[in-house]
């Protein structure tokens, strides 16, 4: 008896010292997979869950959507975004995959601007031209992070005068919320202490039947008469020009293939597809919706919501394979749907459009709904 008793003593401390297993979010991320040191600030994964049991993973490395599980009409959950299962991935393979963006979204000419007499220069990165805040953006910085509570996630950074080109000390916040009704609402803050110009966004891949299987099949409605033509360097005209009789009409639920590679119309040609900014009809009212995607095959529908001007639609025509994603997936040309909320292209260098500039004294602030629901 007494030595049945040595042996239980003996499993029992094994067991205690017996690491355990980490457990996965739903989507199959492992936290540990996320925690290392960018630059002496320690990274992470956050997880966001509301009270329908959908979850949304982030990283603070570049304000990152790693994960969004959605049900589809079956009930079965869905990762509806593309990205990569660890950190590592994400410094090793520069990508734009569920980043926040700053502090320039999008495309400014050769890289060069004027603001109030003053000429910047900042990196050409794309053709010529700068994009997405330059090569070393904010999707590459480690944000500091904290938890609000179970389904909120605060973000902020402070960008130094001169970073990447930019003029002004600036403070960013960005907090994203997934509210009770399957929305991920992102509102985003910024404040300088020197004239400067931000325009922020979220970059997330959307692939609404979570294989991220070809896009063609994805039906897509922007809420939009107009949109800004682009030139062979994907920099826009200038122009703002009706989608009326053309394969950019999308104020009816579309399939985003049916003229995609419709090459005889130059815009797609220049675009090499889908990679423009459409006029949103919605003027800056958040409560109106501006675009939807949606899928026949999960039922999955994306409704977006913004109180920016624009949104910038991007069909993945750059995904080439190369890149091996969660779960081993391979991301092929056109796996996905971006829709980026926010000032036009190129606005600093085009006064008539909706200015960018923000001033000592004032607040930038932006908001972008992504909100998630089932058509059966």
């Amino acid at each position: 008896m007494k030595k049945l008793c040595v042996w239980a003593v003996a499993a029992l401390l094994m067991a205690a010292c017996t690491p355990k297993a980490e457990k996965a979010t739903d989507s199959g991320l492992l936290q540990s997979k996320f925690q290392t040191e960018v630059d002496g600030k320690k990274t992470d994964l956050f997880t966001l869950r509301n009270k329908n049991n959908m979850e949304v993973c982030i990283t603070n490395f570049g304000g990152r959507i790693v994960s969004v599980m959605v049900p589809d009409k079956d009930g079965v959950m869905q990762d509806v975004v593309l990205g990569f299962d660890s950190i590592q991935d994400y410094i090793s393979k520069p990508s734009d995959f569920g980043a926040t963006i700053g502090r320039y979204a999008n495309r400014i000419n050769q890289g060069q601007f004027t603001l109030d007499g003053v000429e910047y220069q900042l990196p050409r990165n794309n053709y010529g031209h700068c994009l997405h805040g330059g090569p070393q953006g904010f999707q590459y910085r480690v944000f500091d992070a904290a938890l609000l509570n179970p389904q909120e996630l605060q973000l902020t950074y402070r960008a130094e005068d001169g970073e990447e080109g930019f003029p002004g000390n600036i403070t960013c916040k960005v907090v994203m919320k997934l509210t009770d009704d399957n929305a991920i609402d992102i509102q985003y803050e910024a404040e300088t202490d020197k004239p400067t110009i931000v325009n922020m966004t979220n970059h997330s891949y959307f692939n609404l039947e979570g294989d991220a299987g070809n896009n063609s099949g994805h039906l897509l409605m922007v809420d939009a008469d107009y949109y800004t033509p682009v030139d062979s360097t994907f920099m826009t005209t200038g122009e703002i020009v009706p989608v009326e009789g053309t394969p950019m009409d999308f104020r009816t639920l579309t399939p985003v293939g049916e003229r995609i590679n419709d090459y005889d119309f130059v815009q797609l040609k220049n675009g090499n597809g889908y990679d423009h900014n459409w006029v949103l009809n919605t003027k800056g009212d958040v409560t109106r919706k501006c675009a939807s995607l949606k899928s026949p095959k999960t039922g999955i529908v994306l409704d977006v919501y913004t109180n920016e001007p624009g949104i910038q639609v991007y069909a993945g025509n750059f995904l080439d394979g190369s890149l091996t994603g969660k779960k081993g997936i391979t991301y092929n040309q056109r796996a996905s749907v971006c829709l980026e909320t926010q000032k036009y292209p190129d606005t600093p260098n085009k006064p008539e459009w909706p200015s960018a500039v923000l001033r000592p004294g004032e607040k930038y602030t932006s908001q972008c709904i992504f909100k998630f629901s089932v058509d059966k």
